[in-house]
C-alpha cells in the first residue's frame, strides 16, 4: 500500500527553536554520559519491543539521543507481516542511526488512540519526545530507506541528534542473524523483490505465477493485490480523481479510482465505504464491478482485518 505521508516536510512546525536547543543539549548530554561510562560500541538492542508500561523509557527517553521509530502491528495484519521484517532489517543495517520500536495494536489501545492510528501497519517517529507520522500501510523498501534517511536528517540538522555512534546490534540479535533462516520459496522472493524495487508489472506477473502453483498461498494473494493497487494509482492525478467522485457519486467510473487512493493513502475505512455505496447505488454490470473491486481491496490488508469484516456485512445489507 502507498504510504500516506513520506515526507519530512512537516516535522519542522513540530517544534518550535527552544524546543529544538533543549534537544540538541540533551543529546549532547547522552553522548558525554555515553562516552565517560566507555559506552561506545556496547552491545544494545536495536528492535525492541514496546507496551505502555515502557513507552516512556524505551521510546520518549531515548528519543532524545536517537530518532525511535515505531511499528504499530498486530498478529492478524497480512501487511504487517511484509513490512515490518523490512523495518527491522533496515534498523540494523543503519546500525544505531534509528531505533525501531514494535508496539502490539491489539494490547495497547492507549497508545493507539494518543497518536491517532486508524488502521494498521502504522509507523511513527519519535524524535526528541515529539511524534510525527511517516506512513500508514506497507510499502516499497526504496521509499522507506528514503524516509528514514530522511528522517536522520532532520534530526541530526534540527535537534543535533546523531543516533547511538558505533552501536552494535545486541549479542543476542547478532545470534539470531546467523541463524540459518527457512528455505524462502525463490518465486516469492523474486516477487517481493519487483514489488519493493517498484517493478509492479514484473510484480504482478511474478504473483501470478506463484498462485499459478499455489492457490492458497496467502502471501501471494496479498502482494498480488497489492501490486495491482500500486499500479492503479500510480498514474493518477489524485485532485482530478477527487473532483469527478465528488460530481459523479453514482458513476462507477468514477468511484473505482477514489476507493483505490483512498486505499493507497491508508485510508482504508474510506475505501470500503465508497464502495459499499456505490454498489448500493448501482445496478448490473456496474454493481459487478464495484462489487469485485471491494473484494480486490479485502485482499489488499488481508481477510481477518476486522474492517474488513465489518465492511463485508455492510456489502452484504446492500446486496441483500
Amino acid at each position: 500500500m502507498q504510504p500516506r505521508n513520506m515526507s519530512m516536510s512537516g516535522v519542522v512546525d513540530l517544534s518550535a527553536v527552544k524546543a529544538a536547543g533543549e534537544a540538541k543539549q540533551k543529546a549532547e548530554q547522552a553522548r558525554a554520559r555515553s562516552a565517560e561510562e566507555g559506552g561506545a560500541g556496547a552491545p544494545v538492542s536495536l528492535v525492541i519491543d514496546v507496551d505502555e508500561a515502557s513507552f516512556e523509557a524505551e521510546v520518549l527517553q531515548r528519543s532524545a539521543e536517537v530518532p525511535v521509530v515505531i511499528d504499530f502491528w498486530a498478529e492478524w495484519c497480512e501487511p504487517c507481516k511484509q513490512l515490518s521484517p523490512v523495518l527491522e532489517r533496515l534498523t540494523r543495517e543503519y546500525g544505531g542511526r534509528v531505533l525501531l520500536a514494535k508496539i502490539d495494536a491489539d494490547k495497547n489501545q492507549m497508545l493507539m488512540q494518543q497518536f491517532g492510528v486508524q488502521g494498521i501497519p502504522a509507523v511513527f517517529a519519535v524524535v526528541a519526545g515529539q511524534a510525527l507520522p511517516l506512513f500508514q500501510g506497507a510499502a516499497p523498501e526504496a521509499q522507506i530507506r528514503q524516509t528514514l534517511d530522511q528522517l536522520i536528517q532532520v534530526s541530526e540538522e534540527r535537534f543535533g541528534i546523531t543516533g547511538l555512534q558505533g552501536a552494535v546490534a545486541e549479542e543476542g540479535a547478532d545470534e539470531a542473524q546467523r541463524q540459518p533462516e527457512p528455505p524462502e520459496d525463490p518465486a516469492l522472493a523474486a516477487a517481493q523483490q519487483a514489488l519493493d524495487t517498484g517493478d509492479l508489472n514484473g510484480a504482478v506477473q511474478a504473483y501470478k505465477n506463484v498462485l499459478s502453483d499455489d492457490p492458497g498461498n496467502t502471501e501471494a494473494r496479498v502482494g498480488l493485490a497489492m501490486a495491482e493497487l500500486l499500479g492503479r494509482v500510480q498514474d493518477l492525478d489524485a485532485q482530478q480523481v477527487r473532483k469527478d467522485a465528488a460530481d459523479n457519486p453514482g458513476d462507477v467510473d468514477s468511484q473505482l479510482p477514489a476507493a483505490d487512493l483512498d486505499m493507497a493513502g491508508g485510508h482504508v475505512e474510506d475505501a470500503f465505504g465508497r464502495l459499499v455505496e456505490t454498489v448500493r447505488r448501482t445496478a448490473g454490470e456496474d454493481r459487478e464491478t464495484a462489487r469485485l473491486r471491494l473484494l480486490e481491496l479485502f485482499e489488499v490488508i488481508g481477510a481477518e482485518d476486522p474492517r474488513v469484516v465489518t465492511a463485508r456485512s455492510a456489502l452484504a445489507r446492500v446486496l441483500f
